[in-house]
């Protein structure tokens, strides 16, 4: 029978093993989705693939699922970040799914200047994206930071790592990516706040050497549209979409 659910796990997978089951997640399987015992589903834990399990017990505050066999490899992202000002709770949550669908490896919430929420629910955020992992097919669940100062995140910067600048001022400008091959190694991507960037903040950004400056088309977008864009473009220019 084909598993029409597919669960994150934090449990190791592999043949013949045996799942427990979380009080949550056993009121997702067998209350909302209505599973029972020698039902199929699909199970990844972010490092192993995805895996085929069977219901073997089933309870309101628990259960055992049985491991079968592996359905797909570990597909792993990028080492791409996705740094971006929180905003709006819903589209603050917008952003973090869409990363995970898009293939970020690691989302990091930033306090800049303009930035309107002082503070996030990292727990909360954390469990979109793995709901995103789990409805998209993906086996990877990127880690959702704690909310870092910008300032301070930009000071302790790897030197290795390129970093997109999404300027909202470069509007119609022709800063775009870099050609496939002329900048690899590990990139991430910045999207400003609602009300963008300060003007130290952008000279900071225009500065720093590992920073690079990319346009978003002739129209400014707003936050949550600009993340998607930005990503879809590097992902169609130096990620594995290519």
């Amino acid at each position: 029978m084909k598993a029409k659910v597919r669960l994150y796990v934090e449990h190791a997978l592999g043949v013949g093993q045996s799942v427990p089951l979380t009080r949550d997640q056993a009121h997702y399987l067998f209350g909302v989705m209505r599973l029972g015992v020698g039902d199929g589903v699909l199970l990844f834990d972010g490092r192993s693939g995805e895996w085929r399990a069977e219901v073997c017990e089933a309870g309101k505050r628990g259960g055992t699922l049985s491991v079968q066999q592996q359905t797909a490899p570990q597909r792993d992202p990028p080492d791409l970040w996705l740094l971006f000002a929180p905003i709006k709770k819903a589209r603050t949550d917008f952003i973090v799914e869409k990363a995970v669908e898009l293939g970020a490896a690691r989302i990091l919430p930033v306090q800049t200047e303009f930035t309107n929420a002082e503070r996030i629910r990292q727990d909360r955020l954390q469990a979109h994206a793995v709901e995103a992992a789990e409805q998209c097919g993906g086996t990877f669940v990127p880690e959702v930071a704690a909310l870092h100062r910008l300032d301070r995140l930009l000071a302790d910067w790897p030197a290795d790592r390129h970093l997109l600048f999404c300027d909202e001022a470069a509007a119609g400008a022709l800063a775009g990516l870099p050609s496939p091959d002329a900048e690899s190694g590990p990139w991430a991507i910045l999207i400003g706040p609602e009300g963008g960037f300060s003007e130290a903040e952008r000279a900071r950004l225009h500065a720093l050497p590992f920073s690079r400056t990319l346009s978003l088309g002739p129209r400014i977008l707003r936050a949550d549209t600009a993340a998607v864009a930005a990503l879809t473009l590097w992902q169609a220019t130096l990620g594995d979409w290519r």
